[in-house]
């Protein structure tokens, strides 16, 4: 199994890249969230991998951290859910946004992935939901508590935020589509006293 390559990042298309190592050019496919932090081209990058091997071909999927792959390979382990379709859902979600929609039950979120639908979007979420644990979400809920649990960012509670997460799931937006919306309002150092119009209106922005 190849565990990661290291080497020089010769070439970007569309879905993969190319390093150079040893004299070889390993052709690695990677979702579209991993393309923002490449480094420019004849840098040196490294990136860890997965490595699948079917009766059609062998083939090298990479990610920039550890925990990424991992959930890659978990997804994996879900019914259905194939490399592609692992690739696809980690090219619309990044994967701290992936456990936030696992938590909350986000089937919406995960099946705007190139062909993965709706029921297997829920099987994802029945699958994995006992498998992602809350330390795991880092700070994709912003301090604000769990969407799923009724955190101050979830629909319903109490707040200027939870107010424009209101606003936001009436408009048509997903729980974790909102949820990291309003991550990122936070982290600019917006706070409740705002108001629920101006952190929505922030809120927008991020879209």
């Amino acid at each position: 199994m190849i565990s990661y390559v290291r080497g020089i990042l010769s070439d970007i298309g569309e879905g993969f890249v190319v390093v150079e190592a040893c004299g070889i050019g390993y052709m690695i496919y990677v979702p579209a969230t991993v393309l923002p932090g490449l480094p420019p081209l004849g840098d040196e990058i490294k990136i860890y991998t997965h490595f699948s091997v079917k009766e059609d071909g062998q083939s090298l999927y990479g990610f920039l951290q550890k925990e990424d792959r991992e959930m890659f390979r978990q997804l994996l382990g879900v019914n259905g859910v194939g490399p592609k379709g692992a690739l696809g859902i980690l090219s619309v979600l990044r994967p701290d946004e992936l456990r936030l929609a696992i938590i909350s039950g986000d089937a919406k979120a995960i099946s705007r992935a190139q062909g993965i639908g709706l029921k297997t979007a829920q099987r994802v979420i029945l699958d994995l939901k006992d498998k992602v644990s809350m330390p795991d979400l880092g700070d994709v809920t912003g301090g604000y508590g769990d969407i799923a649990s009724g955190g101050a960012f979830a629909s319903g509670s109490q707040g200027a935020f939870g107010e424009a997460m209101e606003a936001l799931i009436s408009l048509g937006y997903s729980r974790s589509e909102a949820g990291t919306a309003l991550r990122k309002v936070k982290n600019s150092g917006i706070g409740e006293d705002a108001g629920a119009e101006a952190i929505l209106k922030q809120a927008l922005r991020n879209f």
